[in-house]
């Protein structure tokens, strides 16, 4: 089998109801096979593909396993030369999936290839999720083009150029077999958030490229596992993003940049604090115990990753703050930053 679409779902028949049918219409591809693979799901999302969707595979895992891990497990059982990772809750368009596989096919080098990644409510505007091609800032806050934090641009065509990026979004994803396995997946730690970018991290650490192109779209609800105000989101966000800095920085930045970053987030857990806004002071606070605890790991992994990769300084890091440019000089446009 030449590709795999993969979707991991997890308690998600409604979403399977409204999405996985534009997913069946639009990916009649030859040598293409459409996979879900169920997280320990405890509604009928298994009995409404077996009676709506004969075509689509299942694969049922034990329990939920998170989305690094559950992909993990997940594609250690498939066998593909390309793996399209693809959110429950996207609708795709005609045509969306030949532009993903044809880069990856022009350049051995390409491990990676994210599309236009739209709202699904509001049809011309970006997604939160990926947009169009991720980036991270000098002190590693994710952005992408077409959303800074959280101001979402409206898709003019400002984009629409194959470009290098830093991150694709684990929204929707089309990554070489080989290369996911060979970068050891996604770091299954991280249970969900931020797991795409540490992967993406370690393949241009690699020598890879990631690519983004706007000749294929697709549009993402969001939202549909984790509420995007959850609290046990935002924990993973501030613990996972930590890891994330921690494991991958090059030598030269590694210190400065990672204690800038805890000051940050005790100056963000601080305001939430001082404006009574106490669930999400307190996801900050645990999410710095939990990186405080976890470190005889995270120091095991960054040693790992640097005798197995080179450690690198990549001119899809932006070597500006998005959070000075945002707060301080009104700049929320991709291409103003």
């Amino acid at each position: 089998m030449k590709t795999a679409i993969v979707i991991l779902n997890w308690n998600g028949e409604k979403m399977l109801q409204c999405f996985l049918p534009s997913v069946v219409k639009n990916s009649r591809i030859k040598d293409t096979e459409i996979i879900v693979s169920d997280n320990g799901s405890t509604d009928s999302s298994i009995a409404f593909i077996k009676d709506n969707f004969s075509e689509v595979k299942i694969i049922e895992l034990k329990k939920n396993y998170g989305f690094a891990e559950g992909y993990n497990r997940t594609l250690k059982q498939i066998d593909a030369d390309y793996f399209v990772l693809l959110n429950s809750d996207v609708e795709v368009t005609p045509g969306w999936l030949n532009p993903l596989i044809e880069l990856m096919d022009k350049d051995p080098k390409v491990a990676a290839v994210q599309p236009k990644i739209l709202n699904w409510k509001k049809k011309d505007e970006f997604e939160y999720a990926g947009a169009a091609g991720g980036f991270i800032d000098k002190l590693g806050f994710p952005l992408c083009r077409g959303r800074v934090l959280d101001i979402m641009e409206k898709d003019h065509g400002q984009y629409d150029n194959v470009t290098s990026i830093f991150w694709a979004s684990g929204a929707c994803m089309a990554i070489k077999a080989n290369y996911f396995n060979e970068a050891g997946g996604f770091d299954s730690d991280f249970w969900a958030h931020m797991e795409e970018i540490d992967l993406c991290w370690r393949l241009k650490n690699k020598g890879f490229k990631i690519l983004f192109t706007p000749d294929s779209s697709v549009y993402h609800l969001g939202g549909g596992t984790l509420p995007y105000n959850n609290p046990f989101k935002l924990f993973l966000n501030f613990r996972n993003s930590l890891w994330l800095l921690h494991k991958n920085l090059p030598s030269g930045k590694f210190i400065r940049i990672l204690i800038t970053r805890l000051l940050l987030d005790d100056a963000g857990a601080l305001r939430w604090l001082i404006t009574g806004e106490f669930k999400d002071f307190l996801s900050v606070v645990k999410a710095h115990l939990a990186y405080y605890r976890s470190l005889p790991v995270i120091i095991k992994k960054r040693k790992k990753l640097k005798i197995i990769t080179s450690q690198k300084w990549h001119p899809e890091i932006i070597c500006r703050s998005i959070i000075f440019k945002y707060y301080f000089e009104r700049k929320k446009h991709f291409n103003e930053i």
